[in-house]
């Protein structure tokens, strides 16, 4: 192979963007297991989002079994009533908090990163939930597309209605008259 076959080209196609098939203007936002996919659901969109959503269900499952032997641990183990009452209960809402969470950002960018940041601990706990909500949305859309098309399309808007102002030949523009 040549070093001209392996070298990117870098003159400029039609309408001033690269000649290598990429547009001009704001390039859509990769999502985990879709790539760019989302945009024109291409490239087998369907059976990824149906085999993510098996997938993570059944991780969910999978994981429900070790918390299961977990528990038996504590029960053997013979630590009482109420500690086995607070595991329960910490991991049922901590798999709430980490399924509203997840949910969330899914549909808005977080306004508070930090705040984000504080939870991912106990995100991390309530797993199973951040795994039903990954599992529920790919039911309805790939995890994150709607938020990323509304950007997407507000950037591509955007980039439009500048590159629109701009057409013309400005030196055929008429001058203001001096006084």
């Amino acid at each position: 192979m040549s070093d001209d076959e392996q070298t990117p080209s870098t003159t400029s196609g039609p309408a001033g963007g690269p000649a290598g098939g990429t547009p001009a203007g704001p390039q859509p936002e990769e999502i985990r297991f879709f790539g760019t996919s989302w945009v024109d659901h291409s490239g087998n969109y369907t059976l990824r989002r149906v085999g993510l959503a098996v997938g993570s269900l059944a991780a969910a499952v999978a994981a429900c079994f070790v918390l299961r032997f977990a528990y038996e641990g504590l029960e053997i183990a013979d630590v009482g009533g109420i500690v086995n009452m607070l595991v329960v209960l910490m991991f049922a809402v901590c798999s709430a908090i980490a399924f509203r969470k997840t949910w969330e950002g899914f549909v808005r960018r977080p306004t508070d990163p930090a705040r984000e940041e504080s939870l991912r601990s106990l995100k991390a706990i309530g797993f199973i939930g951040s795994l039903l909500a990954y599992c529920a949305r790919c039911f309805v859309e790939a995890p994150g597309e709607k938020l990323r098309r509304a950007e997407y399309d507000t950037a591509r808007a955007q980039y439009e209605k500048r590159r629109g102002t701009r057409t013309g030949n400005p030196a055929a523009r008429r001058k203001p008259k001096r006084r």
